[in-house]
């Protein structure tokens, strides 16, 4: 067997040749020696390959054989292969068409360019927009089956917003106060992939009063895909302080606010029996300093030498307490006895501010003193008989700061009996935790 080729149209022919061909009995007598029995065969963008009887000199004779097929991008339309009929027609017809992969969808977010459109052998790359990134293959090509290889990809975003918060700030608290009001402007946050961004506070409001020291604002910022952001700044609230203040020696303070903030206001005060020398109050100035000088408590000057009863008991008046001993004698039992008691408890009575006056005999050598000083006489009659003293035995008479009479005592009395009852009964709230603090004064 041998073989030809030819070329017909933009295809190939190939003829075969076969040394042995038997003719059927009653074989229509036909004219085999015609090379162009068929027309030529012609298969655009494909290959033709034909087998002849007759050689490679009869290009489509009687009984050819062809085998179409097309070139890579095309698919075959109709007969795969076509035999010359005694009609001078072919047994079939048939066409290439070109392969198309079907068209590509837009990615959200994204987009393609094409070597060559949707034909054959084209590739197709996958970009997205800023912000977001691909997510599986980065391109695609189209197979001779007509289908694209892989899978398309998505674009995600995966690129956090951005978000700048305010410079950190000092704020100092206002006179008299221990916050203060900071504002700020609320940060701004971009995105490169969207527009409509979540911003949200951690921590206190601004607009609103922070208190002494630092406080911690965050804000946290998230894109529609959950991709977050955060920053972070210090509001600062100094509270300026003036040094602590000592109370005066027999005295004590009271300030206002938090005791030596920047505004605060001291006011000195003097244990009963004292009296204050100086500026009554100072005040914590913003460079750190009090203003003024300080104050002291100085004993009160007893007037002794007064004429009337009230003028004694006016300069006691909210200050101090009284008590009034009274005997029949100097060498009276029980008075010698309350005079050793009350010389031993002398300190203890001055931390309860209580001063003794004693009133001592009978008249024309009845005497009254307080401490060293002498009273006159009327302002002994008028103890007498303002509070119902008798001359005859021995009492005690304990006056409250108003000069109200609050007890009497007929028989002398211990110095812890006589503290408990003043502890009980005449001391204020404030009076008895100064007295807590100074207990040990007296040890």
């Amino acid at each position: 067997v041998s073989y030809f080729v030819f070329s017909a149209g933009s295809g190939t022919t190939t003829y075969d040749s076969y040394n042995d061909f038997a003719e059927e009995e009653n074989t229509p007598q036909l004219d085999y020696k015609d090379p162009n029995w068929c027309h030529s065969p012609n298969l655009p963008n494909g290959e033709v390959t034909c087998y002849s009887p007759r050689g490679p000199s009869y290009r489509s004779t009687l009984g050819t054989r062809c085998e179409m097929s097309c070139d890579r991008g095309y698919r075959l339309m109709g007969k795969s292969s076509i035999n010359c009929l005694a009609n001078r027609r072919w047994s079939g017809t048939a066409y290439c068409r070109r392969v198309r992969c079907r068209v590509l969808h837009l990615i959200p977010y994204g987009r393609y360019s094409c070597t060559h459109g949707f034909m054959v052998d084209s590739r197709c790359e996958f970009t997205c927009r800023p912000g977001y990134r691909i997510e599986g293959e980065h391109s695609q090509t189209c197979q001779p089956n007509g289908f694209w290889s892989g899978t398309q990809p998505v674009c995600s975003d995966t690129d956090p917003p951005k978000i700048k918060c305010p410079p950190s700030r000092l704020k100092v608290a206002e006179p008299g106060k221990l916050t203060a009001m900071v504002i700020w402007d609320r940060p701004t946050a971009t995105d490169t992939a969207d527009k409509s961004l979540e911003i949200i506070l951690v921590g206190q409001e601004p607009g609103t009063d922070f208190k002494e020291g630092a406080t911690i604002i965050r804000y946290k910022v998230y894109d529609q895909a959950r991709n977050r952001a955060a920053c972070k700044f210090l509001v600062r609230v100094e509270v300026r302080r003036c040094p602590e203040l000592s109370p005066p020696l027999h005295g004590f303070l009271t300030c206002s606010s938090d005791g030596n903030n920047y505004g605060a206001t001291c006011e000195y005060h003097c244990d009963g029996g004292y009296e204050l020398k100086g500026t009554a109050s100072r005040v914590c100035q913003f460079s750190r300093n009090w203003g003024g000088d300080p104050a002291e408590c100085v004993p009160m000057e007893i007037k002794t030498d007064v004429k009337t009863t009230a003028a004694l008991l006016d300069q006691f008046y909210d200050k101090r307490r009284l008590l009034i001993m009274s005997a029949p004698n100097i060498s009276d039992p029980d008075y010698q006895l309350q005079n050793i008691m009350i010389q031993k408890s002398d300190c203890g009575l001055d931390l309860r501010h209580v001063t003794v006056i004693e009133l001592l005999g009978s008249q024309p050598r009845e005497t009254g003193r307080i401490k060293e000083s002498l009273l006159a006489p009327e302002v002994i009659e008028g103890l007498r008989q303002v509070f119902r003293i008798s001359r005859f035995y021995f009492s005690m008479v304990l006056l409250d700061k108003l000069g109200m009479d609050r007890e009497r005592f007929i028989t002398p009395m211990a110095s812890d009996e006589l503290f408990s009852y003043i502890d009980s009964f005449l001391l204020d709230e404030e009076e008895r935790e100064r007295l807590e603090l100074h207990r040990d004064f007296c040890d």
